[in-house]
């Protein structure tokens, strides 16, 4: 293998051996506390503009399947782990982890010690960096990473939306049945995609919603024009403070239609009710975040990937917040007290608990009528 390296922002730089494609890139580099679930994590186009690095040592020992992808391939900028498995073993498998990233033009990198990386994020923050086999210059490569300027401000979401509206029927695998029993597709959703993982859509058909999806750069007139049941908002990547459209969007939904947000489409919510969004310090991604729910007093096992939060202290009287992450006490969750209108900062579809949250589903069809 050759070498490659990452370099930060702050002048930290990483050496080890290249996999997947020849190449470089340039993201802000973020951390994921996942033991599995790689495929899901690559293919999610939340992380557009972001190198992943996985805090699990060994990645990739279960290979790869088109059945486990959230997106039309890797979105991910690029991925750094502590070993790569060199000899993949899965009945599902149909490629290696390796294949995958050069059939995707992704860069990978091993060998580092992922425990230094990771607790030099935790300390200074989630940072901009260059992930690079070819250049291979400590100074040059920091000097990229210094211009790139971060995440904050930054809309990924244009980079990742479908050209165009499109119906989605294909409900839940036979994993996914036992969380979410089938219902019959009574009700019609439209779900605005900012970078939307497919299992949501899976989901919103499991309980009986007939999906229309439409990119995320519609205007609500559009939206609307289809008369549908309910409105889903989906996650995406980048700042939500950087979507005045969408958020324009979302405030001419509200009252119209019952909504239902996740991740970035809760954020949306979040502003389109008066509220204002931050920038977490390194954020929160892997699938064992404790969310406590405040209506009915349970913990919720969940997964997450976000990098940017609701500020509570700035919402309106009218709005609730319903769930808190027990680590840090950021807002997880809000509900309108008056109209049929709430989200949720974390990704129910992933079923980390994994029963914990599939009632989020079952709830926006109950709204449905």
């Amino acid at each position: 293998m050759s070498i490659a390296k990452l370099a930060l922002e702050d002048g930290t730089v990483f050496t080890g051996r290249a996999f997947g494609a020849a190449g470089e890139k340039i993201g802000e580099v973020v951390f994921n506390t996942s033991l599995t679930g790689y495929q899901e994590i690559l293919s999610d186009p939340s992380y557009k503009g972001q190198i992943i690095a996985m805090t699990y040592p060994m990645i990739g020992n279960y290979g790869t399947t088109a059945d486990d992808e959230e997106s039309h391939g890797v979105q991910a900028e690029g991925l750094i782990v502590r070993e790569l498995t060199q000899v993949p073993s899965n009945f599902r498998s149909h490629r290696s982890l390796d294949t995958y990233l050069k059939a995707s033009n992704v860069t990978g990198l091993e060998g580092i010690d992922t425990r230094a990386l990771v607790r030099h994020l935790r300390t200074r923050g989630a940072m901009a960096g260059i992930l690079s086999s070819l250049e291979l210059d400590d100074a040059a490569l920091v000097a990229r990473a210094k211009a790139h300027g971060g995440m904050a401000g930054k809309d990924y979401v244009k980079e990742v939306v479908p050209e165009n509206a499109f119906v989605w029927d294909r409900g839940s695998d036979s994993l996914s049945k036992h969380v979410l029993p089938a219902r019959p597709i009574l009700k019609h959703v439209v779900a605005i995609d900012y970078g939307m993982k497919w299992n949501i859509l899976r989901c919103l058909v499991q309980v009986g919603c007939k999906v229309t999806v439409v990119p995320g750069t519609w205007s609500a007139e559009r939206v609307l024009a289809y008369e549908p049941d309910g409105i889903f908002l989906s996650n995406g990547p980048g700042d939500p403070a950087a979507l005045g459209y969408a958020v324009d969007t979302v405030k001419e939904l509200i009252g119209k239609k019952p909504v239902f947000g996740i991740c970035l489409g809760h954020q949306l919510i979040g502003q389109a009710l008066g509220a204002s969004t931050f920038k977490l310090k390194f954020g929160h991604r892997g699938a064992n975040q404790p969310v406590f729910n405040e209506l009915n007093r349970t913990v919720e096992i969940t997964t997450q990937n976000h990098g940017f939060a609701v500020d509570p202290a700035s919402l309106p009287d009218a709005v609730e917040v319903t769930h808190r992450n027990l680590n840090d006490g950021t807002c997880e969750g809000i509900r309108h007290r008056d109209l049929p209108v709430f989200g949720v900062q974390y990704h129910p579809e992933a079923a980390a608990g994994p029963h914990d949250s599939g009632y989020l589903f079952e709830q926006f069809r109950t709204m449905l009528g």
